[in-house]
Parts: C-alpha cells; sequence; structure tokens
C-alpha cells in the first residue's frame, strides 16, 4: 500500500504542449482560389493543412508596399508640370512661326528677342525645378 501512495498520481489526458497555437485566423476563398489552394495542398505532400498555409506564409519572403500619399501628390504634380511645360514648347514653335509669316524681319527680330529672354528665364526656373526633384529623389525615394 505505501508503494501505491508513493508513485505520482496519473490525472489522464494529453500532456501540455510548450507552445500551443492559440491564436486564429480565418478567411474566405473562391471557388477557384480554393481550388488552386487544394492543388498545391496536394502537391506539397504535406498532412496537416494548417502547416501546410503556416509553411507558405512564412517559408516565403512577403512583399509590402506602403503608399505615401505625399510622395503621390509630388509625382501627380510632377506629371501635370511636365505636361505644361510641353504645351509651352509647343506654344512656342507656333508663335515663331507666327511672328515671321505676320511681321517683318525687324519687328520679328524685336519680339523674338524679348521671347528669348523669356525662354532663359524659364531654362533656369527647369534647372531648379530638376534639382529640387532630384534632392527628393534622393531624400525620399531611394530606401
Amino acid at each position: 500500500m505505501n508503494e501505491n501512495s508513493n508513485r505520482k498520481q496519473n490525472k489522464g489526458g494529453r500532456t501540455p504542449k510548450s507552445n500551443p497555437s492559440i491564436h486564429r485566423h480565418v478567411f474566405r476563398l473562391t471557388d477557384e482560389e480554393n481550388a488552386k489552394l487544394l492543388s498545391l495542398f496536394e502537391a506539397s505532400g504535406m498532412v496537416n493543412k494548417a502547416k501546410f498555409i503556416i509553411s507558405v506564409l512564412f517559408g516565403r519572403e512577403i512583399k509590402t508596399v506602403k503608399i505615401d500619399k505625399a510622395l503621390l501628390d509630388f509625382y501627380m504634380r510632377l506629371t501635370s508640370f511636365h505636361s505644361q511645360f510641353r504645351s509651352i514648347g509647343v506654344n512656342y514653335n507656333q508663335v515663331v512661326k507666327l511672328l515671321y509669316r505676320n511681321f517683318s524681319e525687324k519687328k520679328a527680330a524685336a519680339y523674338l528677342y524679348k521671347l528669348e529672354k523669356q525662354t532663359a528665364e524659364m531654362a533656369v526656373l527647369c534647372q531648379k525645378i530638376i534639382q529640387l526633384t532630384e534632392d527628393f529623389e534622393a531624400n525620399h525615394l531611394k530606401k
């Protein structure tokens, strides 16, 4: 009888796991997505579907995309500015043609001189814009 009391009492049941899986996530699939998942599961040769999904999720590199609204706004404004700049170039060509067609050589040259001065100022402004854009790209886009 003494021998029975010295033995540990077995309460029965399963031995507790050292790191139990207690977090649950649920997602829904369409018929096509489910068929693709099942075919991948069968091709893997794994027995447990949950372990297969975990290995797919954490076994591969998952890429995340962060969309910065300020960057997107900057890009949109830069694109619209570029299109406006192109339209200025088209208008510039049209103005030069009209000057030579409708005015005398002397008058056309005088107007063209004024236009060239404005164009030089616009070129300086364009260089500043290009420099600002390069600085922005260096500081914010190349991460």
